[in-house]
């Protein structure tokens, strides 16, 4: 049997472990602290941290990033499905490190606020997000919004460097 390899000789194999591993942490650490938040601060005083410049409070966003587009939380559901849909089927061809980090990240932390979306009220696909992180200087958000903008960033700094999601670089010969 061939194993199939990257640029530089590795199983290709070991990438889709690792976005899956990134992903499932990134999911398990969202459940996780929502879970707690809404157990322990739901319809209580805001917790503050920092000497009050990091306050953890429970708020729920029917709509994307940053409460933009407030009650389009269908369309962001399907928008969510897509992207798992996507990366899913990008895992086939990874063959770098950081790309599979950063699709990981990107995985878990739709998969993390897809779930609220499904599962919370008001109802199936049209659920608010739990938001609980709130620095009063930035809008509330959650670890699946951090994985998701951590997992973007990387996506884009790969990009700039050149970088392929099969780990070679753009302009390298074949």
């Amino acid at each position: 049997m061939r194993v199939v390899q990257d640029a530089r000789g590795a199983p290709l194999s070991r990438y889709p472990r690792l976005l899956a591993v990134t992903a499932a942490t990134a999911l398990a650490l969202d459940l996780l602290s929502k879970h707690l938040v809404v157990e322990h601060l739901e319809n209580e005083a805001p917790v503050r941290l920092l000497g009050g410049a990091l306050l953890l409070s429970v708020s729920r966003n029917s709509g994307a990033a940053f409460s933009f587009a407030q009650g389009a939380t269908v369309v962001f559901t399907a928008v969510a499905v897509a992207v798992v849909v996507v990366i899913i089927r990008t895992a086939r061809r990874l063959g770098s490190t950081a790309w599979a980090v950063s699709l990981g990240l990107l995985l878990g932390g739709a998969l993390g606020n897809l779930v609220d979306r499904l599962f919370r009220a008001p109802g199936p696909g049209r659920g608010a997000v739990v938001d609980f992180i709130d620095f009063r200087v930035w809008p509330v958000f959650n670890l699946a919004d951090s994985a998701i903008v951590v997992g973007g960033l990387l996506a884009v700094l790969l990009s700039f460097r050149g970088v392929e999601v099969d780990g070679t670089r753009k302009g390298d010969p074949a």
